[in-house]
């Protein structure tokens, strides 16, 4: 099998080459005995009656894209504040690729597509405005309270924040829909733990248990990866397109993307900038899936898994990149945080958001009437952590443009 070319051969083997994928993949097969089964779900915390047309899967999903959260991710940041330019991704653009990418993981798996797609579509619905920037300025805030962190937030938002529904708050997700969004980067308790989980996580497995120390099943798994996938891709295309650094710039720096770059001058000799740009980053895409789904196939070969909970125990995720893979990854990332996501550009939103959100936290803590009446009326009945929480709960909620208007209302 071929080598990634231009990577001086350390990239190792793909499963497939580029543009040789068997058509078979793309075709909906039978569920692998691993997938989660929308038919044994382990249900919801309100019993609803089932659809007759919608899998219980397909019903979160929908649940998650008519929610007002999943809207207001249209006006939040990914990295460029949306305000400064059309055609940048926002945090509802990254969220629509990231379940592209999940869903054509899960397809290649024999898992369930929808229930992939619902993570991916909901793993974001926690996040502040004005993206990582919001989210650092925010914690900054809530340190004293007992922290802030997105995943936790997005539990939040679908089993409370969002009220639409007569008989309950939230969205009423699956178990399964569930475990996904608190667990999809890995377990939160035990050896695997990345990091301990959050209180409101805390609390709510403690009246509906999520298995916190396993890890969550492929279907999660492959919405975690695709997240990774998704913005590598377009936060290189974004920086690319922004003239934040150049073609040559990050081929200098990443062997894996000089090779692609080598690869597409050796087909398309003159092609013009915008579209080697858009070359690129299918390639870069393309390769990260085919790798995460050889990958995966080889991990679930070995382990053998025979039900979806045998996946949750088996101690290791099944959705990963390759060695060389993650090597290539690395390089990236390493490449776009000191040249795109530091660059002064870039620094500028993260100092309008450290401002804005630094000024709006205490403004409505200190003086709760300065918020809307439902959430002046829950802050002013509480106080100390309580009361910051829900300060926290209105500020993650604002999209961009709303929370400089707040601050201009306030402040002038």
């Amino acid at each position: 099998m071929p080598s990634i070319a231009g990577y001086g051969g350390n990239i190792g083997p793909i499963s497939r080459p580029f543009n040789d994928w068997s058509p078979t993949v793309a075709l909906r097969q039978p569920l692998a005995p691993y997938a989660c089964d929308a038919t044994k779900s382990r249900g919801r915390l309100y019993a609803v009656a089932p659809s007759p047309t919608r899998s219980e899967f397909q019903r979160d999903r929908d649940r998650i894209i008519h929610s007002t959260a999943f809207r207001r991710l249209a006006h939040k940041t990914q990295v460029f504040v949306p305000l400064d330019g059309d055609h940048f991704r926002t945090r509802l653009t990254h969220t629509i690729e990231v379940g592209q990418i999940a869903r054509a993981i899960a397809r290649a798996l024999r898992v369930d597509e929808d229930l992939a797609e619902a993570v991916a579509l909901a793993h974001d619905l926690g996040h502040t405005p004005f993206g990582h920037a919001g989210e650092e300025a925010l914690e900054a805030c809530m340190k004293p309270y007992g922290g802030f962190d997105h995943n936790s937030q997005a539990l939040r938002v679908v089993t409370l924040l969002e009220r639409r529904y007569a008989d309950y708050d939230g969205l009423d997700l699956t178990w399964e829909a569930l475990e996904g969004i608190v667990k999809h980067n890995g377990p939160l308790a035990g050896t695997k733990a990345l990091k301990p989980p959050s209180r409101y996580i805390c609390e709510f497995d403690a009246g509906y248990p999520l298995e916190l120390s396993s890890f969550a099943g492929v279907e999660a798994q492959a919405a975690a990866l695709a997240d990774d996938i998704a913005y590598i891709g377009h936060d290189m295309d974004d920086g690319l397109r922004a003239n934040l650094f150049t073609l040559d710039d990050i081929a200098g720096a990443t062997p894996f993307v000089a090779g692609l770059l080598e690869e597409i001058a050796r087909k398309h000799p003159g092609l013009e900038r915008g579209r080697v740009i858009h070359e690129l980053v299918r390639r870069v895409i393309t390769r990260f899936v085919e790798d995460a789904i050889g990958t995966a196939q080889a991990r679930l070969e070995q382990h053998s898994p025979r039900s979806a909970e045998e996946v949750r125990g088996a101690g290791e995720a099944m959705v990963a990149l390759s060695a060389a893979m993650r090597e290539a990854e690395r390089d990236i990332k390493r490449f776009l945080f000191a040249n795109m996501y530091r660059h002064e550009l870039i620094m500028r939103v993260w100092t309008r958001a450290e401002e804005a959100i630094s000024r709006l936290f205490p403004a409505f803590f200190e003086q709760p009437s300065r918020m809307p009446a439902e959430w002046a009326t829950q802050a002013a009945a509480r106080d100390g952590a309580a009361r910051a929480v829900v300060v926290a709960d209105y500020i993650a909620g604002m999209t961009d443009r709303y929370a400089l208007g707040e601050v201009k209302r306030l402040f002038g």
